[in-house]
């Protein structure tokens, strides 16, 4: 992940637009306050270090630039400290400014952000705040409004496997065409999180198809999911129960993976309307008894009783 992190604004394979605004911010030399935002994998990170190179050299860089971490001390008394005397000096040599990175900011405390507010508006001449965080939310207002946010959304997989293709070809992954597509529907717009799974299932399997790469990642496959479908409307309720209970052990799935899967394809199956809404409204029940930390057993008795049911039910009807 490390060693294909983007180095330059223009290897950054996402969000034009907003590259192309920071882009001008900095050869105009006007860079505000920035706050970027967003799900983790997005090239947040990447783009604000991407910018920083490009403004400073290598060996100013120390001199130039601060970066702060939620795995840093960044409490009210390092804001109040280090923070606060970096910001304050002035470079003797370079016109220009210094630039803080506070990454993962959502993790600040409110009482540490509410010192930086002041901070930020103080130093303004000669030093330039990039806030990096997952939630907005957990930002306060006023420092929200003291900075230009940009939202990175997830990557869409147009974007992401010309990037993956590239790694790809450079380490001499064996990808066929399907493991491809399971890579980039398991990371859902997280590019790390896609070339982490492609490099756990490269050096597990040596060959990355999408039978290996849902097996890696303990995902349930599609084959598994049509099987169970398929029990649970076609087996009476005890051997349904048996299959899926074996099969779970077997492969060691989570019910909560299995009820996500299965959540699509009663969406492509064909119920009438009325049935549809009931099992949905019953998935629904099922997955919040799930996350309230229930047995796992007695709610994949509640899944196949519900399907069950719906099945008399079209029985009944047709």
């Amino acid at each position: 992940v490390e060693k294909y992190r983007p180095q330059a604004l223009s290897e950054l394979v996402s969000h034009r637009d907003i590259l192309s605004t920071v882009q001008r911010f900095i050869s105009e030399d006007r860079l505000p306050h920035l706050l970027l935002y967003g799900p983790p994998g997005t090239g947040k990170t990447s783009t604000i270090l991407a910018c920083a190179r490009q403004l400073y050299r290598e060996r100013e860089f120390g001199s130039m630039v601060l970066e702060l971490n939620a795995s840093d001390d960044r409490g009210i008394d390092i804001v109040r400290g280090p923070i606060l005397s970096f910001a304050s000096t002035r470079t003797i040599f370079k016109k220009g400014f210094k630039l803080v990175i506070l990454d993962e900011a959502d993790a600040m405390t409110q009482d540490a952000q509410n010192v930086l507010r002041r901070v930020i508006e103080k130093f303004t001449e000669n030093t330039r705040f990039c806030l990096i965080c997952n939630y907005l939310s957990k930002i306060i207002p006023a420092l929200q409004s003291r900075c230009t946010r940009f939202r990175f959304g997830p990557l869409t997989p147009e974007l992401m496997v010309p990037r993956l293709q590239h790694v790809i070809q450079e380490e001499g992954v064996d990808v066929t065409e399907d493991g491809m597509k399971a890579l980039v529907t398991l990371s859902s717009g997280d590019m790390r999180r896609a070339l982490n799974i492609l490099q756990s299932t490269s050096m597990a399997f040596g060959k990355v198809t999408e039978e290996n790469v849902y097996t890696c990642t303990g995902h349930p496959l599609k084959s598994d999911i049509a099987n169970i479908l398929d029990w649970m409307l076609n087996q009476d309720f005890s051997t349904a129960y048996r299959k899926i209970m074996e099969l779970k052990t077997l492969k060691g799935l989570a019910l909560q993976d299995i009820l996500t899967e299965i959540h699509l394809f009663v969406h492509r199956v064909d119920f009438p309307p009325s049935i549809r809404i009931q099992l949905l409204i019953k998935l629904a029940d099922i997955e919040y008894r799930l996350a309230a930390g229930t047995s796992e057993k007695i709610q994949l008795s509640s899944l196949v009783a519900a399907f069950q049911v719906t099945r008399d039910l079209v029985v009944a009807e047709a």
